[in-house]
């Protein structure tokens, strides 16, 4: 009983997306997350859903705090890091809230998928209707719900919707195998209009089949 409690505390404790994301993960797998930041989410499944995880990070700050925790994290950018890993190394992949900072996201996701079976990407979501709303009142660009930050702070964010995503997907023969869906934070129990009522979306994605 203690240790369901344990992981039930600890899971609460996580960023809403990151919940969403380790529901996703099973237990036991090998899991790769790329700018894991602190840690939180890695530290959350190598403890409570005993996965074999590694991450990569940019900061130096963030890996000591990896570190810390005891977490397997090595520095460097998204792109070299991932060139270093062998085809199906892992059995997932995890970017969580990075998307819009990339400069070539079709590469950072293809190689996701090369490295792991399956990738998980969580995102904001610009098309949601107050971000819709405020632009079309205001004529300026939101901020994304889930993301406060300007769009001229660095790193710099590229606005995209759920549709948007979708649609590159299939475009880019990958599959959305998975998905959910947050409403200011809170899960979305019956997902209907998500480009429009989520802030946020979280997908599994995989090699669609040839």
């Amino acid at each position: 009983m203690n240790d369901i409690v344990s992981l039930s505390e600890a899971w609460a404790n996580l960023r809403p997306d990151l919940r969403l994301i380790a529901d996703f993960i099973p237990t036991g797998v090998r899991v790769l997350d790329l700018g894991c930041g602190d840690g939180e989410l890695l530290e959350f499944l190598v403890r409570q859903k005993g996965v074999k995880g590694r991450g990569i990070e940019l900061s130096e700050a963030g890996v000591l705090a990896c570190v810390r925790r005891g977490l397997s994290v090595r520095q460097g950018n998204l792109q070299e890091g991932l060139a270093d890993y062998p085809d199906h190394s892992f059995d997932f992949t995890v970017l969580s809230q990075t998307l819009p900072f990339l400069d070539d996201p079709e590469m950072i996701l293809g190689e996701m998928l090369r490295v792991g079976h399956k990738a998980v990407v969580s995102f904001p979501n610009w098309g949601y209707w107050r971000c819709r709303l405020y632009l079309l009142i205001t004529g300026r660009i939101p901020q994304a719900p889930d993301l406060p930050q300007s769009w001229h702070q660095k790193p710099r964010w590229q606005a995209f919707t759920i549709t948007d995503f979708a649609r590159f997907c299939r475009q880019t023969g990958i599959a959305i195998v998975q998905q959910a869906y947050l409403d200011g934070g809170r899960p979305m129990r019956v997902p209907k209009f998500t480009n429009l009522l989520s802030t946020t979306g979280v997908f599994v994605l995989a090699r669609t089949s040839t």
